[in-house]
């Protein structure tokens, strides 16, 4: 005789910034335990505590609100989606536009505030026969600009904070982010992060990107043989100067003379 394999327990992470639907997704959760067995993990409140949470766990399924303080659900997907093992991620909403649009992506499920027990139960259901979330997917999601960068070292996905960010430097197939303290290699395009963080960054250089806050005056470069090279931007705290280009410097007068003045 055959014995029906058990269900396998699945592992979840449950992020919301409001207790009470932290606690309903909790009850619910041991609501339908004896249907599909699960177990949280981890809890957060946003996005940042959320990553902090299950650094060097997996888990199999994260259940995400979408607004949510200083990390929100769709940045916290993308960052999820760049772990070694990405969870399916559920979005949890109060706000129905926001389900219409992925239900039209078929992207992942998304449950409408105040959650259900068999809606729940239904989504958690479709994890084993849905792919991970995809940066793709989720760049069609409405969303801002995110609020960190993330990049793997050592093992580790690292946030870096896009307001300490100095400059970004293209560097081969990689870009360079320039704290004050240190530097990340990010595995995105210039291009794109310009389009992203136009309003914060402005460009120097075919292959520089500075911080607006960053620039304290531009000055004469001591190269001049250079001809690609004819100032350079002198940053706050930092002794590197960074190179203008001579096609990007006509663009870049306005912004120097508002730094004079």
């Amino acid at each position: 005789m055959n014995v029906p394999a058990a269900t396998p327990s699945l592992s979840l992470l449950v992020c919301d910034d409001e207790a009470p639907a932290l606690a309903r997704l909790r009850d619910l959760l041991s609501d339908i335990a004896p249907q599909l067995p699960n177990e949280i993990v981890a809890e957060a409140d946003n996005g940042l505590h959320a990553l902090a949470a299950i650094e060097g766990m997996r888990v199999d399924v994260a259940l995400v609100d979408i607004r949510m303080p200083k990390m929100d659900g769709i940045e916290l997907a993308r960052h999820l989606s760049r772990l070694e093992h990405p969870p399916a991620v559920i979005f949890t909403t109060a706000y129905e536009v926001y389900a219409v649009q992925a239900f039209e992506l078929n992207a992942v499920d998304y449950l409408l505030k105040p959650v259900r027990a068999w809606r729940l139960l239904e989504a958690l259901r479709k994890v084993h026969r849905q792919a991970p979330l995809s940066a793709a997917l989720l760049a069609q999601l409405p969303q801002g600009a995110r609020s960190h960068l993330s990049c793997h070292e050592r093992g580790r996905l690292l946030l870096i904070a896009v307001a300490e960010i100095v400059y970004l430097r293209a560097d081969l197939k990689y870009v360079t982010a320039r704290t004050r303290d240190r530097e990340f290699l990010l595995d995105e395009s210039l291009t794109h992060l310009e389009r992203e963080f136009g309003g914060q960054f402005i460009r120097l250089h075919r292959g520089v990107l500075v911080a607006r806050d960053a620039v304290s005056g531009f000055e004469k470069s001591g190269d001049g043989d250079d001809a690609e090279t004819q100032w350079q931007a002198i940053l706050r705290d930092l002794p590197e100067r960074l190179p203008v280009s001579r096609r990007q410097w006509p663009l870049l007068k306005s912004f120097a003379r508002q730094l004079s003045s």
